[in-house]
């Protein structure tokens, strides 16, 4: 499972780097804007990437899930805190939000992995 976390990181990585080399001033000062944002401020970085997360999936943007998750576990959330967001996303987006909890739970399982 760990072989997916380090697939999305490798590719996320790559494209990125493609995508800001090209210099393009909004696209660059948007990926900046969207790194500051997460920032800590009134409110901690954990609390802003457990709302990015919430966002995410009431979007059904699973890469930003993915990011968002892999942040979450950077901040030490546990199992329990992040099944509480997945329950929120659910009530808020509904159940079309479902098929991205399943692979949200597997690449927070694929995370948690020893």
């Amino acid at each position: 499972m760990k072989q997916q976390v380090e697939d999305f990181n490798s590719y996320r990585s790559k494209m990125n780097e493609i995508i800001l080399g090209k210099q393009n001033k909004v696209i660059n000062r948007l990926f900046n804007l969207d790194t500051n944002t997460y920032m800590d401020g009134a409110l901690s970085t954990k609390t802003k990437e457990m709302l990015g997360l919430v966002a995410s999936m009431v979007l059904r943007c699973d890469d930003c899930i993915k990011y968002h998750l892999e942040k979450c576990y950077e901040q030490q959330l546990t199992t329990e805190e992040v099944y509480e967001i997945f329950a929120v996303a659910n009530i808020v987006g509904g159940t079309i939000v479902i098929p991205h909890t399943r692979r949200a739970a597997e690449f927070w399982e694929a995370l948690i992995e020893p």
